[in-house]
């Protein structure tokens, strides 16, 4: 709807057009439509796309991990008495020790 080069069309002229093209859906806004116009002109589509933060991980790998874990439950990284002095001490059935 947005358009190229000379027959680009401007922010209000696609929300009009959006309206008049889809009466049966939600209103757009000029807000709107600048909030996805650049994704837009950078992807060429206005999908969701993955946050780069959280890794995409498929449900055969979740299962595989979760399947690993009940086999081998994770031990403390440390024994006790390693994180420094006695204050530090944590037994996870008393929890900490003076």
């Amino acid at each position: 709807m947005i358009g190229y080069g000379d027959r680009a069309r401007t922010q209000c002229e696609v929300v009009r057009l959006f309206r008049e093209t889809h009466p049966d859906l939600p209103p757009l806004n000029q807000g709107t439509i600048s909030k996805i116009e650049p994704q837009y002109r950078e992807m060429g589509h206005v999908r969701k796309v993955p946050s780069k933060r959280q890794a995409v991980v498929d449900d055969d790998t979740k299962l595989n991990l979760l399947l690993a874990l009940e086999e081998n439950p994770i031990t403390p990284a440390r024994p006790t008495g390693q994180c420094g002095g006695k204050s530090n001490k944590f037994d996870t059935t008393e929890g900490f020790k003076s």
